[in-house]
């Protein structure tokens, strides 16, 4: 008898917000996708009504950057120096890096900014990180659609290695998401995390060759140019510009990054989402 009372999912009885098996939970995540695209298509909504400039803001926020950073660098401190093209060549790296930095602190918060949605409904914690790095990359589309149109304004051609950027960004998504989860949970456990996540995102704003070239920098230490070339930011910046610039004879695509993004993109999502979901009962729990 106390076998019985023991065990109530022999009754079909389920603790509420237990975690189910992982590929259950998937099916779960995967059910709920109208739900994820609408609470993206919505924060974008709720983020151009607060400004009068709109979605505006999306591309010109990466633009005014990269003319401080312009200034600053190029100019300044003269960083340009075996860069070719530079006002383009800091432009891709801005607008690129923007989609990673903006998905690394608003995912990181995608549980804590929710607690009372968390705390009042039940589904799958991991659609809300989900939504928040769709929201991004429903951002980015559009800026890189228009930085493709500014190219071809300033005289570049188009070239069949553009299509290229779809599965590129594609891979960009599956990193950042894969890291969302991570940074999602730990977060939950360590609440001061949040606070230092944005030192990390900037030490690797400064590190990731958007305002300079590494090939120059690093020419004279080979083996420490090597270790760069397999930091996955470098690859994603450095594999958009050869994309985008294909038609520049400066620029050649190195076909070495695609093997190097897909093992980044591909190991980091599935660590992510068994990271994330192991700790599914813990979200939203009072302590």
């Amino acid at each position: 008898m106390s076998s019985e009372v023991d065990d109530p999912q022999a009754y079909g009885l389920h603790r509420v917000g237990g975690r189910p098996p992982l590929l259950k939970y998937l099916r779960g995540v995967a059910q709920r996708r109208d739900f994820i695209v609408s609470l993206a298509k919505f924060r974008i909504e709720a983020e151009n009504q607060r400004h009068r400039l709109g979605m505006l803001w999306i591309v010109l926020k990466p633009i005014l950057e990269a003319a401080v950073f312009g200034l600053v660098f190029g100019t300044l401190m003269r960083s340009t120096r075996g860069v070719p093209d530079f006002i383009v060549f800091l432009i891709i790296g801005v607008f690129v890096f923007e989609f990673f930095s903006s998905s690394f602190g608003a995912g990181s918060k995608a549980i804590t900014n929710n607690q009372a949605l968390v705390q009042s409904l039940s589904f799958p914690r991991m659609s809300l990180p989900i939504s928040v790095v769709t929201q991004k990359f429903m951002q980015l589309v559009p800026t890189i659609v228009l930085l493709m149109v500014f190219l071809l304004a300033l005289g570049h051609k188009a070239s069949l290695n553009w299509f290229l950027m779809v599965p590129l960004l594609i891979l960009y998504y599956m990193f950042c998401l894969g890291l969302a989860f991570i940074t999602a949970r730990l977060t939950v456990h360590l609440p001061d995390l949040s606070n230092l996540l944005p030192f990390a995102s900037r030490f690797l704003f400064y590190t990731s060759g958007i305002f300079f070239s590494v090939d120059v920098r690093f020419a004279d230490t080979p083996l420490l140019l090597k270790y760069v070339e397999y930091q996955p930011l470098y690859a994603f910046l450095s594999l958009a510009r050869e994309l985008l610039l294909d038609s520049d004879p400066l620029y050649d695509v190195r076909t070495q990054f695609w093997p190097i993004l897909v093992c980044w993109s591909i190991g980091l999502l599935i660590v992510g989402t068994i990271f994330f979901w192991a700790a599914e009962e813990r979200y939203g729990r009072v302590d």
